[in-house]
């Protein structure tokens, strides 16, 4: 059964990592990513169960930190960079 879980979280991965190669944008693409976060900690704590390591939930835990972490830098980022083209824009008009 965990077997099961484990293989539907890599497809699951899977499809994620599809939909950040192929979104139509870029905050579907900053989200795709970030959904792929998400189920890598869920993968860690299924593994973590399954071999009896309880210390790989201490990993997720980290993972899961520096994937949001992550996620609102990129977030800032972008919103940075709307806001900067958006500035030059208006000058050139």
């Amino acid at each position: 059964m965990i077997y099961a879980v484990m293989a539907a979280l890599l497809v699951a991965m899977g499809l994620t990592l599809l939909r950040a190669f192929l979104g139509p944008g870029r905050y579907n693409r900053i989200l795709a990513i970030n959904t792929f976060g998400t189920k890598t900690v869920l993968f860690v704590a299924v593994a973590g169960f399954l071999f009896g390591r309880p210390d790989f939930l201490d990993i997720g835990i980290l993972y899961a930190l520096v994937n949001f972490v992550a996620t609102v830098a990129v977030l800032r980022l972008t919103h940075y960079q709307e806001l900067l083209s958006d500035t030059k824009r208006g000058e050139e008009g």
